[in-house]
Parts: C-alpha cells; structure tokens; sequence
C-alpha cells in the first residue's frame, strides 16, 4: 500500500519506534524489502538515491515498478517510495513520476538558500499529497558523488527548517554513510538532544544506519530518531551470500547460472537483515 510516510513517522515518533528505510538498487531489492515488511507487518520507506534511479532508467520507471510489485504481491503494510538525497531538479522529478515522498538535501547550500529551496518544494510536495524531508549539517562520506564532511547540525537551524512544514528533518550528528572507520567519535547525543528539545514533534531522521553499535541506535529513538537509512549493511550482504555461492561452484552445478538462481542467496541475505533491523528499530507489529 503506497502512502506517504507522514502518517507513518507521526505514529513512529509518538509510539517511541523507528521506520527502517532501505535503500533499493533493483527488482530483486525490492522484492525482498516488500515481502519482509509484510512478513514482519511492518511500515517500511523505500529510498531511491539519484544515482539508483538513473541505473534502473529513471524515476518513471522505479515508480512503475514500485506500484506494479506492491499490488502483484498483495502487499498491505504501509510502503513509502522516497527519493534519498535528492536535488532540487531531481525532487521535481520524483514528484512528476509518483514518488509519494522525496528528500530534498540543501544541506551544502548556506542555511538562506536552503530554506528558500525547501521552502517551494515543501509547497509543490504537499499539494501533490507528498511528504517532504529536509537536511540541515550534514551525513559524512560519499553517496552518488556527494560527500559530506560530517558536520553536525546547529539545532537553530534546524527548527529554522523545521517551521517550513517539512515532515521529517535529517540533522548531521557525526553520523556517515558507509562503513564506519574504527576511530569514529560516535554520534553526538547532546546534539541529536539539542534539535530534540528546538523541533518538538517533528520525527528526526539518522542517516548512515551501517555499522552503527545498537545501543547508540536505541538511544538515538528515545531522543527522536523516528527513521534510520539502512543501505551499505545490505548491500554487504548481498555480496557475501553472492560470493558464497559462487565460490562455492553453485553456479556451476545444473542450471545455477540462472540469475534467478544466482540472486536468491543475494535477496534471502537482503531480507534477513532487513528482517533484523526492523526488530532492531521496533517497527515488527506497527503496521
């Protein structure tokens, strides 16, 4: 059932759970991501990064896809499709292809031209029934060619962002994507405490949830984390279930070349951990 994830992440605040959003790069992605959030009777967020789009031929297409599968396989849980990281050219898009929400990232504009963006685009999301999140500080690392130094938010300028009407704010709390190196800080929890306390209500999203000690997440929810991003943990997997395979010589015995038989190992990996973050997050039941 695709919705947009307001509802969701209103009720995930107030209930003290998180909503997973995992990250998807193909069929076999979201198939597994699907059937796992209506195994686990759970909301789930669908993100597509720019990158991801071009690579699947386009917003029209991951959005017909996303549509089509959802009503093939019967899905009833709620199901947000979100753009992850998006421009502001690239939040039209999503908006014209029937994205039912979208991530506008300002974050490397000055905090002016941020709200100004975010501003018109919190406008053209909610006329169209769409849900809208917003950056401000930003997620350290590299995705699709933006890298971010990790700067941590100014909880001023997060309640700036947060009266424009968005329904989710991300804030950089020394947070990163991908794998975390070993002399990483830790997320910092006066900060994620300082937006808390200026933005009230408004469910906060933690980027870069791979590799983050489950203590810091549980911790970051009772401050009001309310969406975490999950993509590199399951890309990992993928990987490893795949490599096994492979190196095991499946591949080579009857007809395991078939794709469809190579990418099982690959998807099965995907819905385990997705299973294992939701329980992780508190999301199993909340459908």
């Amino acid at each position: 059932m695709l919705v947009s994830a307001k509802e969701m992440l209103d009720k995930a605040k107030a209930g003290h759970y998180a909503v997973g959003q995992f990250n998807i790069n193909n069929l076999e992605w979201t198939k597994a991501v699907l059937l796992t959030a209506q195994e686990c009777n759970s909301p789930v967020i669908l993100g597509v990064s720019e990158g991801a789009g071009k690579y699947m031929t386009g917003f029209k297409t991951v959005a017909a896809m996303v549509k089509a599968m959802d009503e093939e396989l019967g899905i009833t849980v709620p199901v947000a499709l979100h753009l992850d990281h998006g421009t502001y050219e690239g939040s039209k898009k999503c908006i014209e292809a029937g994205f039912t929400s979208i991530m506008f990232d300002g974050s490397h504009y000055a905090i002016d031209e941020n709200v100004e963006k975010t501003t018109e685009l919190v406008k053209l999301a909610h006329d169209n029934g769409i849900s809208i999140e917003a950056e401000v500080g930003s997620i350290g690392g590299e995705e699709d060619g933006v890298v971010g130094m990790g700067e941590c938010a100014d909880s001023d300028e997060c309640k700036r962002v947060a009266d424009l009407g968005v329904d989710m704010l991300a804030a950089g709390i020394g947070n990163i994507h991908g794998v975390y190196p070993e002399n990483w800080a830790g997320l910092q929890f006066d900060v994620l405490d300082a937006i808390q306390q200026k933005t009230g209500a408004m469910p906060l999203v933690l980027h870069g949830g791979t590799g983050i000690p489950d203590d810091m997440i549980k911790k970051a929810i009772d401050l009001g984390v309310s969406k975490i991003n999950v993509n590199t943990e399951c890309q990992l997997s993928f990987a490893a279930a795949t490599r096994e395979y492979i190196e095991a010589g499946k591949d080579q015995q009857g007809k395991g070349f078939d794709p469809r038989k190579l990418l099982a190992p690959g998807t099965e990996a995907i819905k385990a951990k997705v299973k294992e973050k939701m329980e992780l997050f508190g999301s199993v039941g909340k459908a």
